[in-house]
Protein backbone atom coordinates (compact mmCIF):
# COMPACT_ATOMS: atom_id res chain seq x y z
CA UNK A 1 0.00 0.00 0.00
CA UNK A 2 1.28 3.45 -0.90
CA UNK A 3 0.65 6.05 1.82
CA UNK A 4 1.47 9.78 2.05
CA UNK A 5 1.78 11.15 5.59
CA UNK A 6 1.58 14.93 5.84
CA UNK A 7 3.23 16.19 9.00
CA UNK A 8 6.42 14.68 10.39
CA UNK A 9 5.87 15.62 14.04
CA UNK A 10 5.42 13.07 16.81
CA UNK A 11 2.16 11.63 15.48
CA UNK A 12 3.23 11.58 11.83
CA UNK A 13 6.57 10.00 12.71
CA UNK A 14 4.91 7.24 14.76
CA UNK A 15 2.40 6.45 12.02
CA UNK A 16 5.25 6.35 9.47
CA UNK A 17 7.17 4.05 11.81
CA UNK A 18 4.23 1.64 12.06
CA UNK A 19 3.42 1.58 8.36
CA UNK A 20 6.99 1.42 7.05
CA UNK A 21 7.70 -1.40 9.51
CA UNK A 22 4.89 -3.33 7.85
CA UNK A 23 6.54 -2.97 4.42
CA UNK A 24 4.22 -0.26 3.11
CA UNK A 25 5.50 2.36 0.65
CA UNK A 26 5.49 5.51 2.84
CA UNK A 27 6.33 9.10 1.92
CA UNK A 28 6.50 11.80 4.60
CA UNK A 29 5.79 15.46 3.75
CA UNK A 30 6.63 18.43 6.01
CA UNK A 31 7.72 22.02 5.49
CA UNK A 32 10.39 21.57 8.18
CA UNK A 33 13.44 19.98 6.50
CA UNK A 34 14.86 18.81 9.85
CA UNK A 35 11.73 16.78 10.61
CA UNK A 36 11.78 15.26 7.13
CA UNK A 37 15.47 14.41 7.56
CA UNK A 38 14.78 12.77 10.92
CA UNK A 39 12.10 10.57 9.35
CA UNK A 40 14.21 9.52 6.36
CA UNK A 41 17.30 8.90 8.53
CA UNK A 42 15.54 6.74 11.13
CA UNK A 43 12.80 5.05 9.09
CA UNK A 44 12.50 3.25 5.77
CA UNK A 45 10.50 6.09 4.20
CA UNK A 46 10.87 8.71 1.49
CA UNK A 47 10.69 12.40 2.34
CA UNK A 48 9.52 15.56 0.59
CA UNK A 49 10.02 19.06 2.03
CA UNK A 50 7.23 21.56 1.37
CA UNK A 51 3.66 22.53 2.24
CA UNK A 52 1.41 19.47 2.14
CA UNK A 53 -1.54 21.40 0.70
CA UNK A 54 0.37 22.42 -2.45
CA UNK A 55 -0.54 20.22 -5.45
CA UNK A 56 3.04 20.21 -6.79
CA UNK A 57 4.36 19.00 -3.41
CA UNK A 58 1.81 16.17 -3.32
CA UNK A 59 2.73 15.30 -6.91
CA UNK A 60 6.39 14.99 -5.86
CA UNK A 61 5.27 12.77 -2.99
CA UNK A 62 3.66 10.34 -5.45
CA UNK A 63 0.00 11.34 -5.06
CA UNK A 64 -0.83 10.15 -8.62
CA UNK A 65 -0.79 6.51 -7.50
CA UNK A 66 -1.19 6.80 -3.70
CA UNK A 67 -3.79 4.64 -1.93
CA UNK A 68 -4.17 6.78 1.17
CA UNK A 69 -3.24 10.18 2.56
CA UNK A 70 -3.02 11.04 6.26
CA UNK A 71 -3.05 14.78 6.97
CA UNK A 72 -1.61 15.25 10.47
CA UNK A 73 0.09 18.66 10.34
CA UNK A 74 -0.37 21.14 13.20
CA UNK A 75 -2.87 23.20 11.16
CA UNK A 76 -6.50 22.09 10.82
CA UNK A 77 -6.92 24.20 7.71
CA UNK A 78 -3.83 22.77 6.01
CA UNK A 79 -5.10 19.25 6.76
CA UNK A 80 -8.52 20.05 5.29
CA UNK A 81 -7.13 21.64 2.14
CA UNK A 82 -4.67 18.76 1.73
CA UNK A 83 -7.56 16.27 1.68
CA UNK A 84 -9.46 18.44 -0.80
CA UNK A 85 -6.46 18.60 -3.17
CA UNK A 86 -5.85 14.86 -2.74
CA UNK A 87 -9.45 14.20 -3.78
CA UNK A 88 -9.97 16.80 -6.51
CA UNK A 89 -6.58 16.65 -8.23
CA UNK A 90 -5.27 13.16 -7.52
CA UNK A 91 -8.41 11.10 -6.73
CA UNK A 92 -6.78 9.47 -3.71
CA UNK A 93 -9.30 6.95 -2.39
CA UNK A 94 -8.91 7.26 1.39
CA UNK A 95 -8.27 10.53 3.23
CA UNK A 96 -7.73 10.91 6.98
CA UNK A 97 -7.41 14.33 8.64
CA UNK A 98 -6.48 15.34 12.17
CA UNK A 99 -8.66 18.28 13.29
CA UNK A 100 -8.40 20.04 16.64
CA UNK A 101 -10.88 22.96 16.61
CA UNK A 102 -14.14 22.03 18.33
CA UNK A 103 -16.16 24.05 15.81
CA UNK A 104 -15.07 21.67 13.03
CA UNK A 105 -16.12 18.69 15.16
CA UNK A 106 -19.63 19.77 16.17
CA UNK A 107 -22.13 17.10 15.15
CA UNK A 108 -24.56 19.55 13.57
CA UNK A 109 -21.89 20.42 10.99
CA UNK A 110 -21.01 16.80 10.16
CA UNK A 111 -22.40 17.28 6.63
CA UNK A 112 -19.26 19.30 5.95
CA UNK A 113 -17.29 16.09 5.44
CA UNK A 114 -18.85 14.64 2.33
CA UNK A 115 -17.36 13.90 -1.06
CA UNK A 116 -19.21 16.83 -2.61
CA UNK A 117 -18.18 19.20 0.20
CA UNK A 118 -14.93 18.50 2.07
CA UNK A 119 -13.95 14.97 1.03
CA UNK A 120 -12.50 13.68 4.32
CA UNK A 121 -13.27 10.02 5.00
CA UNK A 122 -12.11 9.97 8.62
CA UNK A 123 -11.74 12.89 11.04
CA UNK A 124 -9.44 12.32 14.02
CA UNK A 125 -9.73 14.69 16.99
CA UNK A 126 -6.74 14.52 19.40
CA UNK A 127 -8.56 16.51 22.07
CA UNK A 128 -11.61 14.25 21.90
CA UNK A 129 -9.42 11.13 22.07
CA UNK A 130 -7.48 12.52 25.04
CA UNK A 131 -10.67 13.51 26.88
CA UNK A 132 -12.04 9.99 26.45
CA UNK A 133 -8.73 8.56 27.70
CA UNK A 134 -8.92 10.84 30.76
CA UNK A 135 -12.43 9.63 31.55
CA UNK A 136 -11.25 6.03 31.30
CA UNK A 137 -8.37 6.76 33.70
CA UNK A 138 -10.88 8.23 36.18
CA UNK A 139 -13.06 5.12 35.83
CA UNK A 140 -10.12 2.90 36.85
CA UNK A 141 -8.16 5.09 39.28
CA UNK A 142 -5.80 2.30 40.32
CA UNK A 143 -4.55 1.85 36.73
CA UNK A 144 -1.92 3.97 34.99
CA UNK A 145 -3.25 2.89 31.58
CA UNK A 146 -6.65 1.63 30.46
CA UNK A 147 -8.67 1.05 27.29
CA UNK A 148 -11.98 -0.72 26.61
CA UNK A 149 -12.53 -3.46 24.01
CA UNK A 150 -15.21 -5.84 22.73
CA UNK A 151 -18.07 -3.32 22.81
CA UNK A 152 -17.11 -2.23 26.33
CA UNK A 153 -17.32 -5.77 27.70
CA UNK A 154 -13.56 -6.10 28.26
CA UNK A 155 -10.92 -3.78 29.67
CA UNK A 156 -7.15 -3.46 29.37
CA UNK A 157 -5.61 -2.27 32.65
CA UNK A 158 -2.02 -1.22 33.29
CA UNK A 159 -1.13 -1.47 36.98
CA UNK A 160 2.08 -1.28 39.00
CA UNK A 161 2.81 -4.27 41.25
CA UNK A 162 3.31 -3.07 44.84
CA UNK A 163 4.77 -4.86 47.85
CA UNK A 164 1.29 -5.54 49.25
CA UNK A 165 0.09 -7.27 46.06
CA UNK A 166 -1.35 -10.66 47.19
CA UNK A 167 -0.12 -12.50 44.08
CA UNK A 168 3.45 -11.18 43.97
CA UNK A 169 6.06 -13.92 43.33
CA UNK A 170 3.28 -16.30 42.25
CA UNK A 171 3.69 -18.22 38.94
CA UNK A 172 0.98 -17.04 36.54
CA UNK A 173 -0.27 -20.58 35.91
CA UNK A 174 -1.23 -20.79 39.60
CA UNK A 175 -3.50 -17.74 39.26
CA UNK A 176 -5.81 -19.81 37.06
CA UNK A 177 -6.03 -22.48 39.80
CA UNK A 178 -6.47 -19.94 42.62
CA UNK A 179 -9.11 -17.87 40.80
CA UNK A 180 -10.73 -20.31 38.38
CA UNK A 181 -13.80 -18.14 37.72
CA UNK A 182 -11.85 -14.90 37.18
CA UNK A 183 -12.06 -13.76 33.55
CA UNK A 184 -8.70 -11.98 33.51
CA UNK A 185 -5.26 -12.59 32.02
CA UNK A 186 -1.82 -11.07 32.49
CA UNK A 187 -0.93 -10.22 28.88
CA UNK A 188 2.16 -8.01 29.22
CA UNK A 189 4.83 -7.11 31.78
CA UNK A 190 7.34 -4.26 31.73
CA UNK A 191 10.36 -5.00 33.91
CA UNK A 192 13.40 -2.73 34.14
CA UNK A 193 12.12 -0.80 31.13
CA UNK A 194 11.62 -3.83 28.86
CA UNK A 195 8.13 -4.98 27.82
CA UNK A 196 7.47 -8.69 27.20
CA UNK A 197 4.63 -11.22 26.93
CA UNK A 198 4.89 -13.49 30.00
CA UNK A 199 4.74 -17.28 29.92
CA UNK A 200 2.78 -19.46 32.35
CA UNK A 201 5.86 -20.01 34.52
CA UNK A 202 6.70 -16.32 34.92
CA UNK A 203 6.13 -14.52 38.21
CA UNK A 204 5.27 -10.92 39.00
CA UNK A 205 7.75 -8.94 41.08
CA UNK A 206 7.44 -5.72 43.04
CA UNK A 207 7.93 -2.76 40.70
CA UNK A 208 6.71 -4.58 37.57
CA UNK A 209 4.26 -2.73 35.34
CA UNK A 210 1.62 -5.31 34.53
CA UNK A 211 -0.96 -5.20 31.71
CA UNK A 212 -4.15 -7.10 32.54
CA UNK A 213 -7.01 -7.93 30.19
CA UNK A 214 -10.23 -8.49 32.11
CA UNK A 215 -13.95 -8.84 31.59
CA UNK A 216 -15.48 -5.50 32.56
CA UNK A 217 -17.79 -7.19 35.09
CA UNK A 218 -14.72 -8.69 36.81
CA UNK A 219 -12.68 -5.45 36.76
CA UNK A 220 -13.14 -4.53 40.43
CA UNK A 221 -12.42 -8.10 41.58
CA UNK A 222 -9.34 -8.23 39.35
CA UNK A 223 -8.01 -5.00 40.85
CA UNK A 224 -8.60 -6.32 44.38
CA UNK A 225 -6.73 -9.56 43.62
CA UNK A 226 -3.77 -7.52 42.44
CA UNK A 227 -3.88 -5.35 45.56
CA UNK A 228 -5.66 -2.31 44.14
CA UNK A 229 -8.73 -0.60 45.57
CA UNK A 230 -11.51 0.81 43.42
CA UNK A 231 -12.62 4.09 44.97
CA UNK A 232 -15.35 6.29 43.57
CA UNK A 233 -14.26 9.62 42.14
CA UNK A 234 -16.71 12.16 43.56
CA UNK A 235 -14.56 15.31 43.83
CA UNK A 236 -12.35 16.15 40.85
CA UNK A 237 -10.15 19.17 40.14
CA UNK A 238 -9.19 19.80 36.50
CA UNK A 239 -6.19 22.02 35.82
CA UNK A 240 -6.54 23.41 32.30
CA UNK A 241 -9.83 24.63 30.88
CA UNK A 242 -8.99 24.25 27.20
CA UNK A 243 -10.58 21.77 24.80
CA UNK A 244 -9.52 18.67 26.79
CA UNK A 245 -10.43 19.99 30.24
CA UNK A 246 -13.72 21.37 28.98
CA UNK A 247 -14.66 18.09 27.28
CA UNK A 248 -13.92 16.11 30.45
CA UNK A 249 -15.90 18.54 32.63
CA UNK A 250 -18.91 18.40 30.30
CA UNK A 251 -18.80 14.58 30.25
CA UNK A 252 -18.66 14.46 34.05
CA UNK A 253 -21.60 16.87 34.27
CA UNK A 254 -23.62 14.56 32.02
CA UNK A 255 -23.21 11.58 34.36
CA UNK A 256 -26.21 10.44 36.38
CA UNK A 257 -24.19 10.09 39.59
CA UNK A 258 -23.22 13.38 41.19
CA UNK A 259 -19.58 14.40 40.60
CA UNK A 260 -18.29 17.70 41.97
CA UNK A 261 -15.90 19.26 39.48
CA UNK A 262 -13.77 22.39 39.69
CA UNK A 263 -11.70 23.74 36.78
CA UNK A 264 -8.64 25.97 37.15
CA UNK A 265 -7.61 27.94 34.05
CA UNK A 266 -4.82 30.54 33.79
CA UNK A 267 -6.12 32.35 30.68
CA UNK A 268 -9.03 34.64 31.58
CA UNK A 269 -10.75 34.41 28.17
CA UNK A 270 -10.59 30.61 28.16
CA UNK A 271 -11.80 30.49 31.77
CA UNK A 272 -14.78 32.72 30.98
CA UNK A 273 -15.60 30.67 27.88
CA UNK A 274 -15.52 27.45 29.92
CA UNK A 275 -17.71 28.98 32.64
CA UNK A 276 -20.32 29.94 30.02
CA UNK A 277 -20.44 26.38 28.64
CA UNK A 278 -20.59 24.53 31.97
CA UNK A 279 -23.61 24.36 34.26
CA UNK A 280 -22.65 22.76 37.59
CA UNK A 281 -18.87 23.07 37.35
CA UNK A 282 -17.05 25.83 39.25
CA UNK A 283 -14.39 27.54 37.08
CA UNK A 284 -11.55 29.36 38.86
CA UNK A 285 -9.31 31.81 37.04
CA UNK A 286 -5.66 31.54 38.05
CA UNK A 287 -2.46 29.51 38.03
CA UNK A 288 -2.84 25.79 38.76
CA UNK A 289 0.54 25.91 40.53
CA UNK A 290 -0.74 28.48 43.06
CA UNK A 291 -1.15 26.66 46.39
CA UNK A 292 -3.66 29.27 47.57
CA UNK A 293 -5.85 28.68 44.51
CA UNK A 294 -5.55 24.91 44.96
CA UNK A 295 -6.73 25.33 48.54
CA UNK A 296 -9.67 27.37 47.26
CA UNK A 297 -10.46 24.46 44.92
CA UNK A 298 -10.42 22.23 48.04
CA UNK A 299 -7.62 20.08 46.64
CA UNK A 300 -6.96 18.54 50.08
CA UNK A 301 -10.22 16.57 49.92
CA UNK A 302 -10.24 15.95 46.15
CA UNK A 303 -10.37 12.35 44.94
CA UNK A 304 -8.39 13.18 41.80
CA UNK A 305 -6.59 16.00 40.05
CA UNK A 306 -6.44 15.98 36.25
CA UNK A 307 -3.65 18.18 34.87
CA UNK A 308 -4.33 18.74 31.15
CA UNK A 309 -2.71 22.05 30.21
CA UNK A 310 -0.64 22.26 27.01
CA UNK A 311 2.61 22.37 29.03
CA UNK A 312 4.11 19.11 30.34
CA UNK A 313 6.13 20.79 33.09
CA UNK A 314 3.10 22.64 34.41
CA UNK A 315 1.14 19.38 34.43
CA UNK A 316 3.91 17.59 36.31
CA UNK A 317 4.41 20.32 38.91
CA UNK A 318 0.68 20.88 39.44
CA UNK A 319 0.20 17.13 39.97
CA UNK A 320 3.09 16.95 42.45
CA UNK A 321 1.80 19.95 44.40
CA UNK A 322 -1.76 18.57 44.46
CA UNK A 323 -0.58 15.21 45.79
CA UNK A 324 1.64 16.94 48.36
CA UNK A 325 -1.39 18.92 49.57
CA UNK A 326 -3.45 15.76 50.09
CA UNK A 327 -5.16 14.93 46.78
CA UNK A 328 -5.64 11.17 46.56
CA UNK A 329 -4.77 10.70 42.86
CA UNK A 330 -3.02 12.61 40.09
CA UNK A 331 -3.51 12.04 36.34
CA UNK A 332 -1.13 13.97 34.10
CA UNK A 333 -1.13 14.80 30.40
CA UNK A 334 2.38 14.08 29.03
CA UNK A 335 3.35 14.89 25.45
CA UNK A 336 7.02 13.97 25.91
CA UNK A 337 7.30 10.19 26.55
CA UNK A 338 10.81 10.58 27.99
CA UNK A 339 9.18 12.18 31.05
CA UNK A 340 7.11 9.07 31.87
CA UNK A 341 9.88 7.41 34.00
CA UNK A 342 9.66 10.42 36.34
CA UNK A 343 6.10 9.51 37.32
CA UNK A 344 7.17 7.01 39.99
CA UNK A 345 9.68 9.23 41.81
CA UNK A 346 7.21 12.14 41.66
CA UNK A 347 4.28 10.03 42.98
CA UNK A 348 2.08 10.64 39.92
CA UNK A 349 -0.49 7.87 39.53
CA UNK A 350 -1.41 7.83 35.85
CA UNK A 351 -0.67 9.62 32.61
CA UNK A 352 -2.25 10.27 29.24
CA UNK A 353 -0.08 10.39 26.13
CA UNK A 354 -1.90 12.36 23.38
CA UNK A 355 0.43 10.96 20.76
CA UNK A 356 -0.38 7.38 21.75
CA UNK A 357 -4.13 7.96 21.77
CA UNK A 358 -4.05 9.72 18.38
CA UNK A 359 -1.78 7.06 16.85
CA UNK A 360 -4.11 4.33 18.13
CA UNK A 361 -7.11 6.11 16.63
CA UNK A 362 -5.45 6.55 13.22
CA UNK A 363 -4.24 2.93 13.16
CA UNK A 364 -7.77 1.79 13.89
CA UNK A 365 -8.90 3.40 10.63
CA UNK A 366 -5.86 2.40 8.59
CA UNK A 367 -6.36 -1.26 9.40
CA UNK A 368 -9.94 -1.00 8.32
CA UNK A 369 -10.72 -4.51 7.02
CA UNK A 370 -12.01 -6.63 9.91
CA UNK A 371 -9.93 -4.87 12.54
CA UNK A 372 -12.34 -3.07 14.85
CA UNK A 373 -9.90 -1.47 17.27
CA UNK A 374 -6.16 -0.95 17.78
CA UNK A 375 -4.50 0.36 20.94
CA UNK A 376 -0.83 1.29 21.01
CA UNK A 377 1.04 0.29 24.19
CA UNK A 378 3.79 2.49 25.63
CA UNK A 379 6.12 4.02 23.05
CA UNK A 380 4.64 1.91 20.22
CA UNK A 381 6.20 -1.20 21.82
CA UNK A 382 3.11 -3.37 21.40
CA UNK A 383 -0.51 -3.27 20.26
CA UNK A 384 -3.82 -4.71 21.35
CA UNK A 385 -5.74 -5.60 18.19
CA UNK A 386 -9.47 -6.36 18.19
CA UNK A 387 -10.69 -8.06 15.02
CA UNK A 388 -13.53 -10.12 13.65
CA UNK A 389 -12.49 -13.54 12.35
CA UNK A 390 -13.08 -14.12 8.65
CA UNK A 391 -14.12 -17.50 7.29
CA UNK A 392 -11.04 -17.48 5.06
CA UNK A 393 -8.68 -16.77 7.97
CA UNK A 394 -6.11 -19.50 8.77
CA UNK A 395 -7.25 -19.43 12.42
CA UNK A 396 -10.96 -19.99 11.69
CA UNK A 397 -12.18 -23.39 12.86
CA UNK A 398 -9.07 -24.15 14.91
CA UNK A 399 -8.31 -24.38 18.63
CA UNK A 400 -5.96 -21.74 20.01
CA UNK A 401 -3.36 -24.37 20.96
CA UNK A 402 -3.22 -25.51 17.32
CA UNK A 403 -2.72 -22.02 15.85
CA UNK A 404 0.84 -20.93 15.12
CA UNK A 405 0.74 -17.54 16.84
CA UNK A 406 4.06 -15.68 17.05
CA UNK A 407 5.89 -16.00 20.38
CA UNK A 408 5.31 -12.35 21.26
CA UNK A 409 1.51 -12.58 21.16
CA UNK A 410 -1.28 -13.71 23.44
CA UNK A 411 -5.02 -14.05 22.84
CA UNK A 412 -6.64 -11.82 25.49
CA UNK A 413 -10.33 -12.61 25.03
CA UNK A 414 -12.83 -14.15 22.63
CA UNK A 415 -16.38 -12.88 22.03
CA UNK A 416 -18.91 -15.35 20.64
CA UNK A 417 -22.49 -14.29 20.02
CA UNK A 418 -22.05 -11.18 22.12
CA UNK A 419 -20.60 -13.04 25.13
CA UNK A 420 -16.93 -12.80 26.14
CA UNK A 421 -14.83 -15.78 27.19
CA UNK A 422 -11.45 -16.11 28.85
CA UNK A 423 -9.43 -18.03 26.23
CA UNK A 424 -7.82 -21.40 26.92
CA UNK A 425 -5.80 -23.73 24.72
CA UNK A 426 -8.93 -25.71 23.82
CA UNK A 427 -10.96 -22.60 22.90
CA UNK A 428 -12.02 -22.87 19.27
CA UNK A 429 -11.95 -19.76 17.07
CA UNK A 430 -14.84 -19.68 14.59
CA UNK A 431 -15.92 -17.42 11.76
CA UNK A 432 -17.66 -14.34 13.11
CA UNK A 433 -15.95 -14.46 16.50
CA UNK A 434 -14.32 -11.27 17.71
CA UNK A 435 -10.91 -11.72 19.31
CA UNK A 436 -8.54 -9.38 21.12
CA UNK A 437 -4.81 -10.08 20.73
CA UNK A 438 -1.86 -8.51 22.57
CA UNK A 439 1.09 -8.43 20.16
CA UNK A 440 4.61 -7.07 20.43
CA UNK A 441 5.37 -4.54 17.66
CA UNK A 442 7.57 -6.95 15.67
CA UNK A 443 4.75 -9.52 15.54
CA UNK A 444 1.87 -7.27 14.44
CA UNK A 445 2.30 -7.96 10.72
CA UNK A 446 2.21 -11.73 11.32
CA UNK A 447 -0.93 -11.39 13.47
CA UNK A 448 -2.60 -9.43 10.67
CA UNK A 449 -1.62 -12.15 8.19
CA UNK A 450 -3.34 -14.71 10.42
CA UNK A 451 -6.42 -12.50 10.55
CA UNK A 452 -6.20 -11.90 6.79
CA UNK A 453 -6.89 -8.23 7.25
CA UNK A 454 -7.02 -6.12 4.13
CA UNK A 455 -7.52 -2.41 3.62
CA UNK A 456 -11.03 -1.58 2.45
CA UNK A 457 -11.71 1.56 0.46
CA UNK A 458 -15.16 3.11 0.44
Amino acid sequence: MKVIICGAGQVGWQIARHLSGEKNDVTVVDNNPELVRRATDTLDVQGVTGFASYPDILERAGARDADMIIAATHSDEVNMVTCQVAHSVFAIQRKIARLRATSYLTAIYSDLYRRDHLPIDVVISPEKEVAEAALQRLAAPAAFDTESFLEGKAQLLGITIDADCPVVNTPLRQLTDLFSTLRALVVGVRREGALFVPSAGDQLFVGDECYLFTDTQDMNRTLEIFGKSHDKQERIVIIGGGNVGLAVARALEARTERVRVKVIEKNRDIAEGAADLLDRTIVLHGDGLDSGLLEEANITSADAVLAVTDDDKTNFLASVRAKEMGCKMAITLINDPTLVPLMGPLNIDAYINPRSTTVSSILRHIRHGRVRSVYSIGDAEAEVIEAQVLGTSPISGHKIKDIDFPEGTIVCSVMKGGKTFKPAGDTRIDEGDVIAIFAMADDVSEVERLLQVSIDFF
